[in-house]
């Protein structure tokens, strides 16, 4: 059974289908493509908030909805009119489209993969750029920026999955599935930034329940914020190889699905009982194990480039 974030996936779906019941082609259309559009909502509601960190509590929630904002404007003023054109006038590049996208999420994941190991070290997000506005600045159009790029994966998912729908109705699934997964995806994230505060606040309180209570979370939100970025880390290693992998089936590179399918199947038939869940975990898995491999080997490539540029270039010497 789905939990924690995972839950959140089902609620995605369920919201596009409510949102929808009146049109029942696109509501139909927009809780299936939401769910397809799972993993990544993991990613994006793992990402964001490490934004919020290092400022003012009180700007939290502020800061939130601003970069929810930008996630709506992203998705129906900039990603659905262009989903639309390429639906119309060039439906051939969706799949490339979403090769790239889950090449990008690949890398993604591989580099936090080998930040994890540490192999690199980012430079901190918190480093002094003046006064705390521009600092919120700053850290919401990072927000932004990045969320232009998950929800484009998020929109062509979607799109890939009603490409044979009228127009309109493509549309339609793609603002259900935008509204609803900018929704859901901030609201946990909010849940998330102000959850120690609650806990403080908890904490304070006369009962010893509520103290107790207040205190866990206080103490076991570190614990949460890691495994978040665990699992925002495995979703971008699976959805990335997944998309890699089905759209090299569709160019007709067969092999790495149907290799990834046997290995699911076979392992379901030795189970007695749990064959469905072990054939989903082996082909997530066999879909991780793509991400990681193409992940890193963009990392590397990336990790080397950057190198080259930083080559100190030698001082030229001068003569007395």
């Amino acid at each position: 059974m789905p939990s924690g974030l995972a839950a959140l996936l089902d609620d995605v779906a369920a919201i596009a289908k409510l949102a929808a019941t009146s049109l029942d082609d696109a509501s139909a259309a927009a809780g299936k493509a939401g769910t397809k559009a799972a993993g990544v909502v993991v990613d994006d509601a793992a990402v964001t908030p490490r934004y919020v960190t290092g400022l003012s509590p009180a700007r939290e929630l502020p800061i939130i909805w601003k970069i929810a904002k930008g996630s709506i404007r992203n998705k129906l003023l900039i990603l659905l009119p262009a989903a639309l054109i390429l639906s119309a006038f060039a439906p051939w590049a969706i799949t490339p489209i979403l090769m790239l996208g889950g090449a990008y999420l690949a890398f993604e994941g591989a580099e936090k993969l080998i930040e994890a190991f540490g192999g690199s070290h980012h430079a901190k997000a918190d480093e002094d750029v003046g006064d705390p506005a521009t600092l919120e600045e700053t850290k919401v159009a990072g927000a932004i920026r990045t969320d232009l790029i998950l929800s484009a994966e998020i929109m062509a998912i979607a799109l890939a999955d009603v490409a044979d729908q009228p127009i309109v109705t493509q549309g339609l699934v793609l603002a259900i599935v935008g509204l609803a997964i900018t929704a859901g995806v901030y609201g946990v994230v909010g849940l998330i930034v102000k959850m120690d505060d609650i806990g403080l606040h908890l904490a304070r309180g006369r009962s010893a329940v509520l103290k107790g209570l207040g205190r866990g979370l206080v103490k076991g939100m570190p614990i949460v914020m890691s495994a978040i970025a665990t699992i925002g880390m495995a979703a971008m290693l699976w959805v990335g190889g997944g998309i890699l992998v089905h759209g090299a089936h569709t160019f007709g590179f067969d092999w790495p699905e149907d290799t990834i399918h046997h290995a699911a199947v076979a392992v379901a038939s030795l189970l007695p009982f749990g064959g469905p869940v072990a054939e989903w975990l082996i082909t997530a898995l066999g879909a991780a194990i793509v991400g990681i491999l193409v992940g890193g080997v963009l990392a590397l490539i990336v990790h080397q480039i950057g190198r080259l540029r930083r080559k100190p270039t030698a001082a030229p010497t001068t003569g007395h």
